[in-house]
């Protein structure tokens, strides 16, 4: 689950980690009047979306203006400011031209930066560990980094044994290159920062830019978190923090039925129980030329109507242009994936083509009810063979 970067600065400041002070807006007067409780004289409007690369990013309706982060220097700019990005849809590099649209925006207080610098903490599955991550290129998105200057990206594994220790956080301010004062700064920023981690279930956190101010001090001046999905129930403060408005409609339904479901931008729908033989079947169709149009998991133990929904999802997508159906029967019967399958191609009128490969428990009763379902559902003898066959069908429906 991933929250705003108002949310995110609001929890890590729990933990002892130093943020600016600022506060949401969901109008523009309501952001001159955060600006005037703030004080100073500069102030930075944040639009407020779950994507990176706010700042060159750019509007829909104005390609070459300002992007989503803006410098001002008076409450008028402010409210200006604020009212050119509400209800305008912001595009980034990772929003894809599609963008979204900003709901709110978020006012900082001015910060006195005198370097930029990169901090992140994740697990690593290379090592198995949870891993303190930094860089001086602060600003930069980290992929470029590591493309580019994998020499700059300085990685800290933490034995779970002993946790975050001060030597672990003072090994990572060295590699920064910072000195004084600004050791001890950031010993505590990156010991609260792995405190929250914990405490929060986080999947990553990540300060981009880490900066050290002209007096000395170090700071988030932004920050994302993310929180693993299955440690929610511990965290019930979090998951009220979720804005559904920023996650993708067939997502969200497929959560309510217990599905797991993640939209990608290929042609064909995919409908399979576990996540290893989901992964294997988005495989084989890049193998034989065509593209995922999503990952969807119907689990070990699934109904006939989580099925009927699963393919109703798939379906949802105006880019599917044909369904590839493959379930290897252990706990999930087959008969009951047949039966799922025909009840929602005829409750949605199927119009693409359909490959179904079952293997397992009940097989050849589930291929008998599909044989007799009177349904253009073609059979695949193994997951080559359907793999195949409906990207042989999508193109010939082409």
């Amino acid at each position: 689950m991933n929250i705003h970067e108002y949310q995110a600065k609001t929890l890590l400041k729990r933990f002892g980690v130093a943020v600016p002070k600022g506060g949401v807006a969901y109008t523009a007067g309501e952001a001159a009047a955060v600006a005037r409780e703030l004080g100073g004289s500069v102030w930075v409007v944040k639009s407020q979306i779950h994507a990176g690369g706010r700042g060159a990013g750019h509007f829909a309706n104005n390609p070459s203006g300002k992007g989503g982060v803006r410098v001002v220097k008076s409450v008028d700019d402010v409210s200006k400011n604020a009212a050119e990005m509400l209800g305008q849809v912001l595009v980034t590099k990772q929003t894809g031209p599609a963008g979204k649209e900003v709901k709110r925006v978020y006012i900082e207080e001015g910060c006195d930066i005198k370097r930029e610098l990169y901090l992140g903490m994740l697990v690593d599955r290379a090592t198995g560990r949870v891993t303190l991550m930094a860089s001086t290129e602060g600003g930069m998105e980290i992929e470029e980094v590591a493309h580019h200057h994998p020499e700059k990206i300085l990685k800290v594994a933490i034995d779970p044994a002993s946790g975050v220790q001060a030597f672990h956080a003072r090994q990572i301010a060295f590699g920064l290159g910072l000195e004084g004062k600004q050791v001890a700064t950031a010993t505590k920023f990156i010991i609260g920062l792995s405190k929250a981690f914990h405490e929060l279930d986080a999947s990553i956190i990540e300060i981009n830019p880490l900066v050290v101010t002209g007096s000395g001090d170090v700071i988030a001046l932004d920050a994302k978190v993310n929180f693993d999905d299955n440690a929610l129930f511990r965290h019930k403060d979090i998951e009220e923090l979720r804005d559904e408005d920023e996650e993708d409609p067939s997502e969200l339904e497929a959560a309510k039925h217990g599905l797991n479901y993640v939209k990608l931008d290929g042609t064909i729908g995919c409908l399979v129980n576990g996540a290893g033989l989901a992964m294997a079947t988005m495989d084989i169709i890049k193998l034989y030329g065509a593209e995922p149009a999503n990952f969807l998991d119907v689990g070990g133990g699934a109904t006939k109507e989580r099925v009927t929904t699963a393919f109703k999802l798939i379906l949802s997508d105006p880019n599917v242009e044909g369904i590839l159906v493959n379930i290897f029967g252990g706990i999930m019967r087959c008969d009951v994936i047949a039966e799922g399958v025909i009840a929602a191609a005829r409750e949605v009128s199927l119009h693409v083509p359909l490959v179904v490969r079952l293997e397992g428990t009940n097989v050849e009763l589930g291929k008998k009810i599909l044989a007799e379902s009177g349904l253009p559902i073609v059979s695949g003898d193994n997951l080559a063979d359907a793999a195949e066959k409906v990207v042989k069908a999508v193109k010939e429906a082409a």
